[in-house]
């Protein structure tokens, strides 16, 4: 017996007659028994049945977690540096460094480890599940893990295949099951299944177990759609549906099934953001570099003076001095280095993936992007992307069930040229709306709703027996099918009369016009498939009759039929759609006896085939779909998703270039595009499709020429093109674009492919019909790799879009009627398509600014926190001696100032989301990286720098003066760097505060908390004489320079000075903001001015509205607060104006609750320099 095949000779045999067993193929002997007597069974060596998807075991969860880890270059060069301050004598402690890369490796092990368990947790789940093995004609329970190759396995409804099986027989009478294999492609239709023909009938544990056979199979492979005989083959993984119990041999088992083989992550993604830190890490490390060699340089410039050399008692001799310079200097750089080391941010990375790991709850907590119809939300597959969702170039699209509700309806058919609509008539049954119909078609409309009711894979169930389906109303049956369009079909066929009854033991039964029972046996099934694009059916009447009925899509069908019957029929199939209907060709063909045995016999081979087997029944296909006579088309309607129109037009409006990728035929797909706002009627269309590019030999001229044309269009008339507003868009089919993308040979062309693209790029939208899920995955790849990589982003919700889904930068998947394929191997998964709007221009937006703030706020803080150090190198002869206590050193990036910036990258709203969301031009405002460009980084570094600069020299000319001290001394060196120290914290906590605009609980208590806790820490750790300390350099030190009303003051004057011109930059921009607004009434991002908006009203004159793009129109301003809309499509009603929502008040330029105090902080300036004065 062969994997899924249908009857052949007798099963004992293990091969087929003639053929050899090659390599590639594995044998299992089902029940462990030998096919003969005489031989000896000798157990082969597969795989056990346990599943292991974690990484980590009890055992190398340490070593293999840290090997990752110090793979990060961040977190070698921190290792480097603890390893220097073990090995060198180091002006500060290992401790310093090492502890915050113990926090940092120890944080990441814990989130890792922790993940890793929940997998280990999942695996047991399953490989400790319990199974029935068929055993002696009893039933065995084992657990999952130890099902071997060859064992009868028992399977029960609802439950889920434990192995990769071949299905032996079930307990209905027709050897069929259902299946759900929803975790595995995500496809949450019924499939049917089919048991081996031979063993259908044993269907009892003591029949099962009398089985002697074997099974030669193919070796294991992941394609899940791929493999001989699909249609017996059940899946680990999926699920047993309406059918009580099903016997299959197990084939595949462990990490050999399909589902394990397709258990492979996904290639990581980086973000536009990665990429400008390790930028930027790259610059301050040169600075640090830079750091170190000026102060090693001029240390021994500085010695090289005699007064200034080596203290007495560490002078050594001339020769002993010579002899290690160069170590001495070596050393001395590695001492540098890890005293400046701290303006490298380790700590960043920890807070970064953080803020992604929370941050991604928003996006799956929020209400609006909640769906009452599947009860289901966003779901955030992978954090590492957030801010990735704020800066999207291009976005490309799948059409059905993502711009459509992939709903289909029947709305009319085409039987020879004559359309047929609407409800049954009392006359002949068909209500007729173009044509005579007379007496001698109607074998014909019988014909193709016979056609329409027997070729299909449609099961019929009675409703109570259905898990989770609804009977329709007028009758107890449902429709199960993994094609929404067949359903559709067989309830258009119903709609006329003629009733589908489903399928029992290979005869399917259907009921006529007149109610007439009529049988029909099911020969042969050709399934479809998406290269062929249609599917047949094979089929015996009670008279003996030979019938082929053939569906599919009409430029599979066209070829297939009489060439004289095709362009009545294509006129309606054009015009349907154009009107955006999704279109199938029926044809049929008489078969004699002899030509049915023929593709019988053919039919037969090529599923016995070991090899070759796909190409094999696609050449059977091929012949047996010939020479057929088309009878008519259908049409089925998808209406578009609700609020897709308004959401392309709002991508638009952000900057953003939609792109379409479909494999509908273009007709349907252009209407569908003009009725969601793809398209404008003033867009200007260039199509680049079979029929207008014309012979193939002739496409690079015809490109070159379209090339010229849009050229000379956009640059000679530039000012007309932006005052009239034009747009180009662009529509290219499948096959045009495989030549474009696999040009030949003799091609006259080197640079087509840049041609072509250079016209995509200029397009504002871009139709892509008839495409492969290969070429969509191509189309994205060919953007995503053009000059200045702009991001993408792929949308689908059907298996066929996930290439491109995981070609893009980021993958959006729609939790739609296809299945959960594409949203389980997505980025992000969203129930609607018009969920999109808000994840992109409000959580996008909002989470690339939180993250860019995060980024620029660690470099700027660690530089003010270095700086001094370096300067104070000049005044202590280069001696490495550290400005700051040790403590400090470790704590400053791990407790001071780090909870702050987290809870801003969380938290922060500098727009209101509802604006944002409104107002897609803001959007535009942070693309393009614009917030980690080199302009706004050098602004961060300079402000970083003069702060440093403002600590360090502030603090050296105040204290000074001996009568700072009331006892007339001059403070001390760590009294000093604690003052630094102080003003530092203080000053970028209170930076931070600043830059808040949207204030919670939490943010007060992060920031005030902070600044508390280290005035705590400072005088717990001055106040205690700890035991594991050689000396107690900082007893009493922040306690005693407290007691100084100068210190005090200084402080403050220092804070101030310091966010002075952070202070001005923002009160500037505040009064240029409320400056222009009344200047700028059209900008709806002005927030707190009035503004006109204007609307429109369609009147008789030859215009067009500039709104709506509706001809015929007359633009007509009317005053706030008012908004037009308009139906292009009915140019007799004026566009309707509704109310237009009140523009949000402006932000004050703090939060009320501290302009009082910061009115009280200013009034008390003058005093502070009256004081200062009199010093």
């Amino acid at each position: 017996m062969e994997q899924g095949l249908l009857p052949w000779p007798p099963l004992q045999r293990a091969l087929c007659a003639g053929e050899e067993k090659r390599v590639g193929t594995r044998t299992v002997v089902v029940g462990h028994r030998p096919v003969s007597e005489t031989d000896a069974y000798v157990a082969q060596k597969f795989c056990d049945n346990r599943i292991v998807s974690s990484k980590y075991t009890l055992w190398n969860f340490l070593p293999k977690n840290l090997f990752e880890q110090f793979r990060r270059i961040a977190n070698f060069y921190f290792l480097i540096i603890f390893l220097v301050q073990v090995i060198v004598d180091t002006p500060t402690s290992p401790v310093t460094s090492g502890l915050p890369l113990f926090f940092v490796i120890t944080v990441t092990a814990i989130k890792q480890g922790y993940e890793d368990w929940l997998r280990h947790r999942a695996d047991n789940e399953v490989n400790k599940s319990n199974v029935f093995i068929v055993e002696n004609a009893k039933q065995v329970q084992k657990e999952s893990e130890k099902i071997k190759v060859g064992d009868i396995v028992e399977v029960k409804a609802d439950e889920t295949f434990p192995c990769d099986l071949i299905f032996l027989a079930s307990s209905s009478v027709d050897g069929t099951c259902y299946v759900t294999t929803a975790s595995l492609d995500g496809e949450s239709n019924f499939k049917t299944h089919y048991a081996v023909r031979d063993t259908t009938v044993l269907c009892t544990d003591e029949a099962i177990d009398a089985l002697t056979a074997t099974i030669e199979c193919e070796q294991p492979q992941p394609d899940l759609y791929k493999s001989l005989g699909p249609e017996n083959l059940l899946l680990k993984g999926a699920t047993l549906k309406n059918t009580k119990k099903i016997y299959g041999v197990a084939v595949y088992t462990g990490m050999e099934t399909k589902m394990a083989l397709n258990y492979q992550g996904k290639s990581q993604k980086r973000s536009a953001v990665e990429k400008s830190i390790n930028a930027f890490l790259i610059v301050y490390l040169c600075i640090l570099l830079s750091k170190a060699t000026v102060c090693t340089t001029l240390k021994y410039v500085w010695q090289s003076n005699p007064f200034n050399d080596e203290p007495w008692y560490n002078e050594k001799t001339k020769k002993e001095r010579e002899t290690f310079k160069v170590l001495r200097m070596f050393t001395d750089f590695l001492s540098f280095m890890v005293l400046f080391n701290f303006i490298i941010p380790v700590s960043m990375y920890v807070t970064v993936e953080m803020q992604k790991f929370l941050g991604s709850f928003f996006i799956s907590w929020d209400k609006e992007m909640y769906d009452e119809e599947i009860k289901e939300g966003a779901l955030v597959n992978t954090s590492d992307l957030n801010e990735e969702l704020g800066q999207v170039e291009y976005v490309f699209t799948d059409k059905t069930g993502t711009l459509t509700e992939n709903s289909m309806e029947f709305i009319e058919c085409c039987i020879d040229g004559h359309k047929y609509k609407d409800c049954i008539s009392e006359v002949d049954g068909f209500s007729q709306t173009d044509g005579p119909l007379k007496y001698y078609g109607k074998s014909r409309e019988e014909l193709f709703l016979r056609a329409l009711c027997l070729c299909h894979t449609v099961q019929i169930k009675e409703a109570d027996q259905v898990d989770g389906l609804i009977g329709h109303p007028e009758h107890r049956y449902t429709y199960i099918s993994s094609s929404p369009d067949e359903i559709a079909l067989v309830k258009g066929a119903e709609k006329y009369g003629f009733t589908f009854l489903g399928l029992e033991n290979n005869f399917m039964k259907i009921r006529n016009q007149k109610n007439e029972m009529e049988t029909y046996q099911l020969l042969h099934v050709l399934n479809f498939d998406p290269v062929r694009r249609r599917m047949s059916v094979i089929v015996r009447t009670t008279t003996g009759k030979l019938l082929l009925f053939c569906k599919g899509a009409d430029s599979s069908i066209f070829p297939r039929v009489q060439q004289e019957e095709i362009q009545q029929t294509k006129v309606h199939v054009d015009r349907n759609a154009m009107d955006g209907y999704r279109t199938l060709c029926v044809a049929f063909k008489e078969l004699t006896q002899k030509e049915y045995d023929k593709i019988d016999r053919q039919l037969n081979e090529a599923k016995m085939a070991l090899q070759d087997r796909e190409e094999k029944m696609a050449k059977v296909f091929e012949d047996t779909e010939a020479d057929m006579h088309l009878i008519g088309a259908t049409a089925v309607e998808d209406r578009l998703q609700e609020q897709s129109a308004e959401t392309i037009e709002a991508l638009h409006a952000a900057g953003m270039k939609v792109w379409v990728l479909t494999g509908d035929k273009m007709e349907t797909a252009k209407s569908t595009c003009y009725a969601c706002r793809l398209f404008q009627t003033s867009t200007e269309l260039l199509e680049l499709t079979a029929k207008t590019v014309g012979e193939s030999e002739r496409k690079e001229d015809r490109l070159h020429e379209l090339l010229m044309e849009y050229h000379k269009n956009n640059f000679s008339s530039a000012k007309m093109i932006r005052v009239a507003g034009l747009k180009y868009g662009l529509i290219i089919d499948g096959s045009t674009l495989s030549l474009i993308l696999n040009p030949s040979q003799d091609s006259s062309s080197s640079n087509y492919k840049n041609i072509f693209l250079q016209i995509c790029l200029k397009c504002t939208a871009v139709l892509c019909c008839r495409m492969a899920p290969l070429q969509k995955a191509q189309i994205v790849r060919m953007v995503k790799n053009t000059k200045g990589s702009p991001i993408t982003l792929s949308i689908g919700d059907g298996a066929n879009d996930v290439s491109m889904i995981l070609e893009a930068h980021v993958g959006i998947g729609i939790k739609g009627k296809e299945g959960r394929q594409a949203s389980r191997n997505s980025d992000y998964a969203v129930p609607k398509f018009k969920h999109l709007r808000k994840l992109l221009l409000a959580h996008g937006h909002l989470y690339y600014v939180r993250i860019a703030h995060l980024v620029q706020y660690f470099f700027y803080k660690n530089l003010c926190f270095i700086l001094p150090q370096f300067l104070y190198q000049f005044f202590c002869g280069f001696s490495q001696q550290p400005l700051y206590d040790a403590a400090y050193l470790t704590m400053y990036n791990i407790c001071f100032t780090s909870l702050p910036i987290l809870a801003y990258s969380l938290l922060e709203q500098h727009i209101n989301i509802d604006t944002l969301t409104a107002d897609p031009q803001l959007y535009m405002k942070v693309s393009d990286n614009a917030m980690l460009q080199w302009k706004p980084f050098l602004y961060w570094t300079f402000l970083g720098a003069f702060e440093g600069l403002v600590f360090f020299f502030g603090v050296y000319f105040l204290f000074q003066n001996s009568s700072l001290e009331d006892n007339g001394k001059v403070f001390g060196n760590w009294t000093f760097g604690t003052i630094v120290f102080t003003v530092l914290v203080f000053t970028v906590t209170l930076k931070l505060a600043l830059d808040t605009r949207f204030w919670t609980w939490m943010n007060h208590f992060v920031i005030w908390g902070s600044l508390a806790f280290y005035v705590f820490f400072s005088f717990f750790w001055g106040g205690v004489i700890w035991p594991f300390l050689k000396q107690q350099r900082m007893y009493f030190v922040f306690a005693h320079m407290l007691t100084s009303v100068s210190t005090w003051l200084a402080i403050i004057l220092l804070i101030f000075i310091s966010l002075f011109p952070e202070i001005l930059l923002i009160v500037l921009k505040n009064i240029k903001e409320k400056i222009s607004c009344p200047s700028t009434p059209s900008s709806p991002s002005s927030q707190g001015c009035s503004v006109l908006l204007k609307v429109f009203f369609l009147t008789p004159a030859n215009d067009e509205c500039q709104r709506c793009r509706a001809q015929d129109s007359l633009c007509a301003e009317v005053p706030p607060p008012s908004l037009a809309l308009c139906s292009p499509r009915d140019a007799q009603h004026p566009c309707s104006i509704i109310p237009a929502p009140p523009l949000p008040p402006a932000a004050p330029l703090f939060p009320p609750q501290h302009q009082q105090a910061l009115s009280t902080a200013l009034s008390l300036l003058p005093l502070g320099f009256h004081v200062l004065r009199q010093w």
